[in-house]
């Protein structure tokens, strides 16, 4: 009978570390970090297709999305996907597309931290070459990377902050590139 109780204690200490390790990955998935998954190539050289980031969303709570973080939010032309992109503009700012450059609040943007020098960034339907427009309050004005193969806010718009999940922090694979999001 002995041998019966210890394999019934030991299957019960299974079960509640299994127990207790789901609540505390229910806990830090649901309040403070979840994984994403880059899809195609907007954020290229920087995130390449099929990495995978942690994100967080706890962060929000505490402070908006800064200039050049890198952040998560629905995808405002399909809302149940997920995008990342670059913010570039904040609540208040002016921004503009002129010769292949950006221009924020009348200056062109220094964006070498992040792009090469020979990128050059055009206007879609949305923002158009040189013309001018004025963040709204509450919302964020994102670019990819990759400019020339980006679906971003020159397109669609501008991002409200209620969209967001969270900004982006630590690419965990491929191990290669597993390291802290680089914030200029």
């Amino acid at each position: 009978m002995s041998i019966v109780r210890k394999i019934y204690t030991f299957l019960i200490d299974i079960v509640e570390t299994l127990l207790l390790a789901a609540a505390v990955f229910l806990v830090i998935y649901v309040f403070l970090f979840r994984p994403f998954q880059v899809n195609g190539d907007s954020m290229y050289p920087n995130f390449t297709d099929r990495e995978y980031i942690l994100t967080n969303i706890i962060v929000l709570s505490f402070e908006k999305p800064k200039k050049s973080e890198v952040i998560v939010f629905k995808a405002p032309p399909e809302p149940e996907k997920d995008f990342i992109k670059r913010v570039i503009a904040t609540s208040g700012d002016k921004i503009y597309i002129k010769n292949g450059s950006v221009f924020l609040n009348g200056e062109k943007l220094d964006e070498s931290s992040y792009l090469q020098p020979n990128v050059k960034t055009y206007g879609g339907s949305f923002l158009k070459e040189g013309q001018e427009v004025k963040v709204p309050e509450e919302s964020y004005l994102v670019m990819g990377d990759n400019r020339s193969y980006s679906s971003d806010s020159r397109e669609w718009g501008f991002v409200s902050r209620k969209s967001i999940i969270g900004k982006s922090f630590f690419v965990y694979w491929p191990l290669n590139k597993i390291g802290f999001v680089k914030i200029p």
